[in-house]
């Protein structure tokens, strides 16, 4: 299959420490992929990279089979970004946050009321985010994301912040809005069972700068159940290869 996203960075260094080095990955059109590893060994800097937030880095992105040009500043349309906080404006309604990047008028497009009714928070539109729950302000960032209806959905550790069983309700949210679409998902988690869970791939970076240490398919029909027996063995082998790689 055609990558939707190829990714080749040959080095993006903080000063004297550098941090990915002849990486490359390939995201698929419909694939989620989940991005593991030890703290530090780059996969924020990889997302802020292919989201374009972080332009000092030389290497290739390309879209489509297009390239991005490494200077574009921003968020694009075609590639939604949702962090591990929620980040939406205190002094907004969580429609005017969805619709951040149309103005003032954006909460009255019709997209708003269908993203709030699909990711539920229907009834919400008004509300500002201190009325939230923790859970309700992340389905509001993911609400955001796809506002722009992008081809890619980029999401850092988003719901490492909330309770865990707020935690599998927005696992599920993510993966009905992934399939119904039709998105690319790369995600970054320390969750091996949330990888697990989500991902059609699993790709994990090493300590050390350089290709990713190892890649695992994750073959289990959806839906998914969170106790399989038959990712036991999957899990174990990810829990290996991360001990030798001294990331736990």
């Amino acid at each position: 299959m055609t990558a939707l996203l190829d990714i080749a960075i040959h080095e993006k260094s903080y000063g004297a420490r550098r941090v990915l080095q002849n990486l490359t990955l390939q995201l698929r059109q419909g694939e989620i992929v989940s991005l593991i590893g030890a703290s530090g060994c780059g996969k924020s800097s990889l997302l802020s990279i292919v989201a374009g937030l972080d332009t000092d880095f030389r290497g290739t992105l390309r879209l489509g089979g297009k390239p991005l040009a490494g200077a574009h500043a921003g968020v694009q349309a075609d590639i939604g970004l949702i962090f591990q906080e929620p980040r939406l404006f205190p002094w907004l309604t969580v429609a005017q946050n969805i619709a951040f990047g149309l103005g003032a008028r954006g909460e009255h497009d019709p997209r708003v009321a269908q993203l709030l009714q699909e990711v539920g928070l229907h009834g919400l539109a008004h509300s500002l985010p201190k009325q939230l729950s923790g859970g309700q302000a992340q389905r509001a960032a993911i609400a955001r994301g796809l506002f722009g209806q992008p081809r890619i959905l980029l999401l850092d550790e988003p719901f490492s912040a909330v309770d865990a069983f707020t935690r599998m309700k927005l696992q599920d949210l993510l993966a009905s809005v992934a399939a119904r679409h039709g998105l690319s998902v790369l995600l970054v988690t320390h969750d091996i069972d949330e990888a697990l869970y989500l991902s059609d791939r699993i790709v994990m970076l090493d300590t050390r700068a350089g290709p990713p240490r190892a890649h695992y398919d994750v073959t289990s029909p959806r839906p998914r159940s969170r106790t399989p027996a038959a990712q036991a063995g999957l899990k174990a082998a990810i829990l290996a290869e991360l001990h030798a790689a001294h990331a736990i």
